[in-house]
């Protein structure tokens, strides 16, 4: 029989722009009435892979071979602010070539499947890593392959057959029920029978939880960050559990699939990480459907959707897409507009679908005469590049500038345009009418000139007056919004003033004039017994520093420290990390801290030093008494704006010449750039300092490593950039 895949669980060079093409329309059909009646008990919340105030955007780069995505991160992602990509499961599959769904019927766990071989996926994900993307996998669990694809060989050559995969599984290990799921009211047999003819593996089986988990190991040594869980609903959580358990980060990340209902309700999943909430794309296209969008005004769990810190939220994914669930590519501005709205309001984890034009909703992506899908170029081969179009990339800016700002200024017209502001950070207007909306709007941003990061990228010189709002002293904006499009404005994309602050800088705008209060040394304890202790910190109302965060120094016994200009400000929040995806977020809140000495055990946090001679409350970044020396950086270098400068050496604390975890130095006393770092004292230490472009490009100064030689309690380096 024709096997299909199953429907009942359904941050570049910013000249590429020219190349990402637009959707068109047509309408498809409503979920099931079924979502209506979603569970939302509420459990405690569990942790997840990142932290508080962290990118946490999604790009789904949906059938893109490895090489492809590769490149993706490091022209586009990254720079345009995306914190992790899912990709398509690595797996061998059937080598059918004009479905895309062979990729969900695994025949073995070599990574050796259409979209690459191995070596290609393990260097996509370091590529990624290194651009600042973490790397999510699609992942198939509950089944192998099925009845359709017996004797069609695989992409990698493997054998295989319905029950049998030599030297993997054979027929022991499967559920004995052989036949389709009939009744869907009963919950063993959604979760022991078969999905549309996929042979179903006995999960409670500890030999196949072992092997599954090996499969994930092996993902995550090669510097996975987590996991999509396809078919989640038809796995029993408590199997899912013990596979997670067996894993070497039981904290990666976890993402499931369950279009949940009474007999297999989301919250049976909590536990084990978030949840697919398919409850909120249909609200989306219902609303940016046929609806009205003025409804959205009250958008929230009473509309039967998931609690916002379980949800991993999206307006559509490649089933829905296909089976007319939600809105799609196909639905041109509506999509656009309910994107917009997701990437503007505060519920869960946001993906965002990229995946290529379709015609008939099993056709795979376009492939070579070996079964390999071809290079994902933008406009060619049908690749659509939905997550680099502007109006979704300045959202994802958005999102990221905001933050957890709350929801305010709501204004609509009580139709289809509607208007409202994240706090101080940020306003977002939408019109999903016929003509154009010419408003005035009141806001709670700071006066000042914004950018409109829907209309035009704000780092780019096509930002000028055709593109921007000012916001005047009293909050108020007036602009003319055209029909079936939107406008957004944050306080990381302005032209002028309104008291905000550079990406990155830690303090305020260059050549501002304000004052310095000096540093803050934190310390953090070692009692977890992590192989590594970063801190991931945000300056004032400055950007947070890449993910995983910047080294921690050994500062005593049972304690690593790092001590950080505050330039201007007089507050930090922080998490720390482990490097490798375990974070402590202090029960998902930033540690607020402050200028001088900050200690952390436990999520207590004192303002005693926690190491002898060490400085106490109120210091303002000198040595640390415990054989480090606090050494000031500072150089005189001129910088245009999305510039920032970096110091970068030979010690761990100076990202042992990894661009990628170079210091941060402060442009509050610009062109002077400042930052603090405790360095061994008498040991000779190497460094030059670098350009760091918004595209995410480093630029080197030129002539041979500068040398320092700490003593004493602090010391002070200055230096001019060298061209």
């Amino acid at each position: 029989m024709k096997l299909l895949r199953h429907r009942t669980t359904p941050d570049h060079p910013r000249t590429h722009r020219a190349r990402r093409t637009t959707a068109v329309a047509a309408a498809t059909t409503l979920l099931a009435s079924s979502l209506v009646g979603i569970a939302t008990t509420t459990v405690a919340p569990t942790a997840q892979a990142t932290a508080p105030g962290a990118k946490n955007v999604t790009a789904v780069l949906f059938q893109w071979p490895w090489t492809s995505v590769a490149r993706e991160c490091t022209d586009s992602l990254g720079p345009d602010g995306y914190g992790y990509v899912q990709v398509s499961p690595p797996t061998d599959e059937p080598r059918l070539q004009d479905q895309w769904w062979t990729s969900y019927q695994p025949v073995s766990y070599t990574l050796n499947g259409k979209e690459g071989t191995r070596q290609q996926f393990a260097d996509m994900v370091k590529t990624c890593n290194d651009a600042g993307v973490k790397v999510i996998v699609d992942t198939i669990v509950n089944h192998m392959s099925g009845t359709g694809s017996i004797g069609a060989g695989s992409v990698g050559g493997e054998t295989f057959s319905k029950y049998d995969y030599p030297g993997l599984y054979s027929d022991g290990d499967f559920h004995s029920c052989r036949h389709d799921i009939a009744n869907w009211g009963n919950k063993t047999e959604v979760q022991t029978c078969e999905l549309v003819g996929l042979s179903d593996l006995d999960t409670g089986s500890d030999y196949v939880r072992g092997k599954i988990a090996g499969y994930l190991n092996d993902l995550l040594s090669l510097g996975v960050t987590g996991f999509r869980i396809d078919a989640a609903k038809h796995v029993n959580n408590a199997d899912l559990q013990a596979i997670k358990a067996k894993l070497t980060n039981p904290n990666a990340y976890w993402a499931q699939e369950d279009i949940s209902d009474a007999t297999v309700p989301a919250s049976d999943y909590y536990a084990t990480g978030d949840v697919h909430d398919f409850a909120y794309a249909s609200q989306l296209k219902s609303q940016f459907g046929s609806g009205q969008i003025k409804n959205l005004a009250s958008f929230g769990p009473s509309w039967g959707i998931l609690p916002s810190e379980h949800a991993s939220v999206f307006v559509s994914n490649h089933d829905t897409e296909r089976n007319g669930n939600s809105l799609s590519y196909k639905d041109g501005a509506a999509y656009t507009l309910a994107n917009t709205f997701m990437l503007a309001y505060p519920d869960g984890s946001p993906s965002i679908q990229s995946g290529y034009a379709f015609t008939n909703a099993d056709a795979g992506p376009a492939v070579d005469s070996t079964g390999h899908v071809k290079d994902a170029v933008c406009g060619e081969n049908g690749w659509l590049c939905v997550h680099s179009q502007q109006p979704i990339v300045g959202m994802v800016g958005f999102h990221n500038a905001v933050g957890d700002a709350a929801v305010n200024s709501w204004w609509d017209d009580g139709d289809n345009q509607i208007a409202f502001g994240r706090g101080n950070k940020g306003f977002v207007v939408i019109n999903h009418e016929g003509g154009a909306l010419t408003h005035t709007f009141r806001t709670s941003l700071p006066a000042g000139t914004y950018c409109d990061v829907v209309s035009t990228d704000p780092k780019a010189a096509s930002c000028d007056s055709s593109h921007t709002v000012t916001v005047g002293a009293d909050g108020t904006f007036t602009a003319t919004v055209p029909a079936q499009s939107a406008l957004a404005i944050d306080v990381d994309s302005t032209t002028t003033g309104g008291g905000t602050t550079d990406p990155g800088d830690g303090g305020t705008d260059p050549g501002d004039g304000g004052s310095t209060t000096g540093g803050a040394t934190v310390y953090y304890s070692t009692d977890k017994g992590w192989p590594a202790y970063d801190i991931h910190y945000q300056v004032g109302a400055g950007a947070w520093t890449t993910a995983p965060g910047v080294a921690m120094s050994a500062a005593c016994t049972g304690w690593v420290s790092k001590t950080i200009d505050l330039g201007a400000a007089t507050t930090l929040a922080a998490t720390f990390n482990n490097g490798s995806g375990t974070w402590d977020n202090n029960g998902s809140k930033n540690y607020a801290l402050k200028a001088g000495v900050s200690a952390v055990k436990d999520g207590v946090v004192t303002t005693t030093s926690p190491c002898a001679g060490s400085p106490g409350g109120g210091d303002t970044g000198t040595g640390t008494g415990d054989g480090t020396t606090a050494v000031t950086f500072a150089v005189t270098a001129t910088t245009v704006f999305g510039q920032n400068v970096f110091v970068v050496g030979s010690t761990a604390a100076l990202g042992s010449w990894d661009t990628s975890k170079a210091v941060a130095l402060s442009s509050a006393s610009y062109p002077v750039w400042k930052g603090i770092v405790s360095l061994p004292a008498g040991t000779t230490a190497e460094y030059k300092y670098v350009r760091k472009n918004a595209d995410g490009s480093v630029a080197w100064e030129s002539g041979a490593n500068r040398t320092t030689t700490p003593s004493g309690s602090s010391v002070a380096v200055s230096d001019t950039w060298r061209n």
